[in-house]
Formats: C-alpha cells, sequence, structure tokens
C-alpha cells in the first residue's frame, strides 16, 4: 500500500551491525524513509518526540531499559505502530511475544537468523506498511483477563467439526481472546498467525498457559480433534486432511501464498475439502488479502463463515477482502466472535461476565 507521503520510520537498535542492515534494507523503498536510528531507549525517546515517526521498529534485548519495558512505557504514554526485532533465543521470543500482547503489532527475526538478506528486505517492508495502518492505542490492563466466559455444557461433539482460524496484524491478542472464550472440549482448532519460525512455538506456548484448550504448534502427522488446537509453525504451511477418526494435519514446505508462508488461503482451501459443512471458518484482523479466497472455498463447500468487524480490527485488510468476495456469512465484533462460532456449531452461547 502506498501512502501519500513516505512512511516515517525510526530504527531502534544497540547493534550498529543491525541498525546498518536494516536501513540499506529499506533504502530502495521510496514510501518508506528510515528517518534516524538509535542505540537505546533513551536515545529512541528523544528520537520520538524530535522527528515524529509513523513506525517504530524496536530490539527486545536493549542495554539500560530493555525493549519490553520501554514498550509497555511508549504505549502507555505515545502510543504508536511498533515493530519487534528479536533473536530467536526462546527468553526473547518470549519476550516478543509478550510485545505483541502489550500493543507492538508485529514481529521479526533479527537479521541473521531463518532470513536471508533478500527475504528480510521484503517482508520489513510490507510490515511497516501494516503497521502504518495499523489502529493503536493505549492497552487497557488486563482487558484479556477481564473478558470473562461462562461456557455451557456442550452436547456430544462429533469429532468431524472444526473451526478454522486465520490473522495477520494484530492477530496474536485476538487469537488468544477467541480461544479463551472456548470451552475445554470445544470442536478441534487449526490456527494460521503469519508469524516467523521460532516466534509460533512460543505463541502456541503462551495460549496453552491461558486457554481452556490444549494448544500446540503443529507438526506434522498431528491428530485433530475436540479439545485441541494446533497452531502453524513459522515459515510453514499447515493444511487438515482427512484420517481415519477425525483429521490430522499436514506440516510442509511450499511456495509463498499471498506473500505468506503460512497462508491462510492454504489452510482454509484445505479445511473446505476435508470438512465441507462441518467446519467453521473465522478470519480475524490482518493486513492483504490472505484467507479471503480460502474462506470463500469453505463458504462454498457449506462451512460456516465469520470476518472480524472493521471497528475491533487492527487492520481491516483480510476481513475487508473476504466480505469483498461475498465469502463472510457474519460480520461481528472481536467480543462477539466466540458467540458466532457456538450459534454456527449450533450450541448455547456462552455467558459473557
Amino acid at each position: 500500500m502506498k501512502s501519500a507521503r513516505p512512511i516515517k520510520v525510526l530504527i531502534v537498535d544497540d547493534s550498529a551491525i543491525v541498525r546498518r542492515i536494516l536501513t540499506e534494507a529499506l533504502a530502495s523503498e521510496t514510501d518508506l524513509q528510515v528517518v534516524g536510528t538509535a542505540p537505546d531507549t533513551y536515545v529512541a525517546r528523544d528520537k520520538i518526540l524530535a522527528l515524529q515517526p509513523d513506525v517504530l521498529t524496536l530490539d527486545v534485548e536493549m542495554p539500560r531499559m530493555d525493549g519490553l519495558t520501554f514498550l509497555k512505557k511508549l504505549m502507555h504514554y505515545h502510543p504508536m505502530p511498533v515493530i519487534v526485532i528479536s533473536s530467536l533465543g526462546q527468553a526473547s521470543c518470549e519476550a516478543a511475544i509478550e510485545a505483541l500482547q502489550s500493543g507492538a503489532v508485529e514481529v521479526l527475526a533479527k537479521p541473521g537468523g531463518p532470513y536471508s538478506v533478500g527475504e528480510l528486505k521484503l517482508s520489513l517492508a510490507n510490515k511497516i506498511r501494516a503497521a502504518a495502518v495499523a489502529r493503536v492505542s493505549r492497552p487497557r490492563a488486563q482487558e484479556s483477563a477481564a473478558f470473562q466466559v461462562t461456557t455451557p455444557a456442550l452436547p456430544c461433539l462429533s469429532p468431524s467439526r472444526v473451526i478454522a482460524i486465520g490473522a495477520s496484524t494484530g492477530g496474536t491478542e485476538a487469537i488468544e481472546t477467541v480461544l479463551r472464550a472456548l470451552p475445554p472440549k470445544s470442536p478441534g482448532v487449526v490456527v494460521t498467525q503469519h508469524i516467523p519460525a521460532g516466534f509460533s512455538r512460543a505463541f502456541a506456548d503462551r495460549l496453552s498457559r491461558t486457554c481452556p484448550l490444549e494448544v500446540k504448534e503443529a507438526e506434522n502427522g498431528d491428530p485433530l480433534g475436540p479439545g485441541r488446537a494446533l497452531v502453524a509453525p513459522g515459515n510453514l504451511h499447515m493444511l487438515v486432511r482427512r484420517a481415519a477418526g477425525g483429521y490430522r494435519v499436514v506440516v510442509k514446505d511450499g511456495p509463498l501464498v499471498c506473500y505468506q508462508r503460512p497462508s491462510v488461503d492454504v489452510l482454509f482451501s484445505s479445511v473446505a475439502e476435508a470438512a465441507g459443512p462441518d467446519a467453521v471458518g473465522v478470519l480475524l484482523t490482518g493486513m492483504g488479502s490472505d484467507g479471503a479466497r480460502g474462506l470463500l472455498r469453505m463458504k462454498q463447500a457449506g462451512a460456516s463463515t465469520i470476518a472480524q468487524d472493521e471497528a475491533s480490527c487492527v487492520v481491516f485488510g483480510m476481513p475487508r477482502e473476504a466480505i469483498r468476495l461475498g465469502a463472510v456469512d457474519r460480520v461481528v465484533s472481536l467480543q462477539r466472535i466466540p458467540t458466532a462460532i457456538f450459534a454456527a456449531l449450533e450450541f448455547p452461547p456462552p455467558a459473557v461476565e
């Protein structure tokens, strides 16, 4: 998406090498302008005030004040779009996922991880464009914890039922909101979130701690059934296939689809083929069009389809494209998506306190 003026970017990282690599990766993008760099968060604070950047890239491991602490202060006093740039160590991945829950809109692996410089250039530029149009606001304290759902006793569940969820920018918090509201024995859930390799496991582990379901990063051949949610690994596609007594997932490499791997279109299209009318498709916040055509295939196969509304999206791109294609049965706010899923499954709605 091109803007009328260049999107102003401030790069914050204690490594001079990383600052240079990120700056050079954006140098040829005419709609993006690196207006400055900062070696720590104290310098960053002064440059934010002086340069008024549109988007900030932020390392989580920083001297003097770590990036996560700075992010929480920034989102409280001066909310703005932030992309976290993190190494792939376990602690860093966990901090990056916490940063997404604290207001960051995207996460990327540091150069030298699984990305080549060429891949980083494409990914970084696109994520900055998505961040620049993201709806960012001051987080409300313990918002997720405050949304309490009392789930009803469910009827005997058929192992043929499947809930498929796709998201991108702003999706980690949205997915957690939905999964927290599903009962421990809900139909099997498959999730594709645009997230780099390494971070998807930390994301799945967090969901497993905060949600009633068993949540794990998917591995090839994992069974899918009631009470289990499988998250697509970063940089791999996830598909659902019928198996004896239910479903299994296929996790594999493959070309980018809608510039993404994992792709929501790939997941949704496989669910349309495997589950047909036994499925519910949910498309959440995200930039671009990934998931729109797959959701249409699900609807054409008889599935119920739901999209997040514009007012509750961080970025409305993916749901908007699905609505434009006529792929969506219901458009509802994020907080009402669990109720819409229950209605599609013909279950009693959850009681929200």
